[in-house]
């Protein structure tokens, strides 16, 4: 296992050719490199490191779509993840039956990728799929690891550039960081490079000996890190990949705690539900319903001001994902940020509910001061004609404040009237009977005392799984 020690350099002062050279030195890891399409650059780097015979038993390229058909098969996108897998699944076979004399000595790997790169466009949309799949030890099973990445730089040649650095502390991190899965593991990846030239925005585990590894607490380090801006989990808890989950498809999101989960946001939800339905004219069982948590949300208030309390994310997801929703982490603090990225994702509608009370923070100028354009640049980006924001009103004893109750700065009047005449802004229809003064924190304040009263105030599926799994510290009193 000597070869699995981090070399004593820091990672900080470790270059690709190096991690390159310590995988080719390292002993018993060997297999083949199969890269289509545009991303040809990770097996140069071993190559060029040297001692490279002690680690790749093939590299190959299947370049034409028709001969990559003819050997991993048709009807899959030639940059997706159904392609990628099939690479990984056809090569690692051929390993096996063409090298058994090794099988008992050697831990087999197969790297794989393809990607579509590009310079032409105005914003190229520069992708690939990348994965390895791997033993851990001669004669076991095999694991996985797949990511899915955008290319930000402009030229072709820095994007396969970039690529083939990210592949390379992709293998290198199998051979160091699986076996701790902490933070470094994540943060690994961009080693020599930076999120202005790469972005990961889905990374998966599977595999008997990744099970220790939890892919949300992966991808929320993805985001927590900056390497993407938001992650996607499907209502049975797994990782989802934005760019297949979201294509053409209507969505609703709603922003919130969650900690835990209310009868109030469960009620709101479904009138917002059906505000979509009656207004765009979409059918229920089309729409990507997402309960949105922000990082901002999830950090804690203490003096590690980044850190994440991991088990209070768990919880959070877990509940939300009882009651059938898919769940939003993202690093978008704006609206406006959200839907641009959003809008990249689908070109179908996109529904918004917040409350009334978020108004005033929505119309203030000091929050897009450092926004390109201010203002109006991220109302530009924020509304068009498939995008509604339904406001849900907030209530005390002495007031009611509503879309069409608020009343923002003299001089963005004109603003908000355009917003609310055109119906870009509008209130949330049957939430009257709502009571929207009902936050979590109350929910929580009761859990913590032992009051049974909060079993009142949160979904039945969301009651069952706390007292079942003794979520956000309820003990059972």
């Amino acid at each position: 296992m000597a070869d699995r020690q981090i070399d004593t350099e820091s990672r900080s002062e470790q270059t690709t050719r190096n991690k390159a050279l310590a995988i080719n030195k390292s002993a018993n890891f060997y297999g083949t490199f199969a890269e289509i399409g545009a991303g040809q650059e990770v097996a140069r780097h071993f190559f060029q490191a040297g001692l490279a015979s002690q680690t790749i038993a093939k590299s190959m390229s299947a370049y034409d779509k028709s001969f990559s058909d003819s050997i991993y098969g048709k009807g899959s996108r030639f940059v997706s993840e159904e392609r990628l897998l099939k690479m990984l699944s056809h090569e690692y076979e051929l390993l096996e039956e063409r090298l058994p004399e090794r099988c008992d000595n050697t831990c087999f790997f197969v790297f794989a990728n393809t990607v579509a790169t590009s310079s032409h466009e105005e914003q190229p949309k520069c992708h690939g799929w990348m994965g390895i799949r791997f033993q851990e030890r001669p004669g076991g099973p095999t694991n996985d690891i797949v990511l899915h990445v955008h290319m930000r730089d402009r030229l072709r040649l820095q994007q396969q550039e970039a690529l083939g650095i990210l592949g390379v502390n992709l293998i290198y991190a199998v051979r160091h960081f699986i076996a701790t899965a902490g933070t470094e593991l994540v943060s690994s990846l961009l080693d020599n490079l930076s999120t202005d030239r790469i972005e990961i925005n889905f990374i998966r585990f599977s595999g008997p000996d990744v099970e220790h590894i939890d892919n949300r607490l992966m991808c929320l380090e993805l985001v927590r890190q900056d390497l993407t801006r938001m992650t996607l989990f499907s209502p049975k808890g797994d990782v989802l990949a934005m760019e297949d989950a979201l294509y053409k498809k209507p969505v609703l999101i709603q922003r919130g705690t969650f900690r835990p989960v209310t009868l109030t946001n469960e009620k709101i939800l479904k009138n917002g539900l059906t505000q979509v339905e009656r207004d765009f004219q979409v059918n229920r069982r089309d729409l990507v319903v997402m309960m949105e948590l922000t990082m901002s949300q999830l950090q804690r208030g203490d003096a590690n001001a980044n850190a994440v309390d991991k088990k209070d994310f768990l919880d959070r997801v877990d509940t939300l994902c009882a009651l059938g929703h898919h769940v939003l982490i993202s690093n978008f603090p704006l609206f406006a940020q959200l839907h641009r990225e959003m809008r990249r994702l689908t070109d179908n509608i996109i529904g918004l509910v917040i409350g009334a009370i978020t108004l005033d923070g929505l119309f203030d100028e000091h929050y897009y001061a450092n926004y390109s354009g201010g203002i109006l640049a991220a109302f530009g980006d924020l509304f068009d004609d498939k995008t509604r924001m339904f406001i849900y009103p907030y209530k005390t004893e002495d007031t009611c404040l509503t879309a069409a109750t608020f009343v923002p700065k003299p001089h963005l009047v004109h603003l908000y009237q355009h917003l609310v005449e055109n119906h870009l802004i509008a209130d949330m229809q049957n939430c009257d009977e709502v009571d929207t003064s009902l936050q979590s924190e109350v929910v929580r304040k009761l859990l913590s005392a032992g009051n049974p009263k909060w079993e009142e105030l949160v979904p039945s599926e969301v009651r069952d799984l706390i007292k079942k799994r003794k979520l956000f510290g309820y003990t059972g009193r």
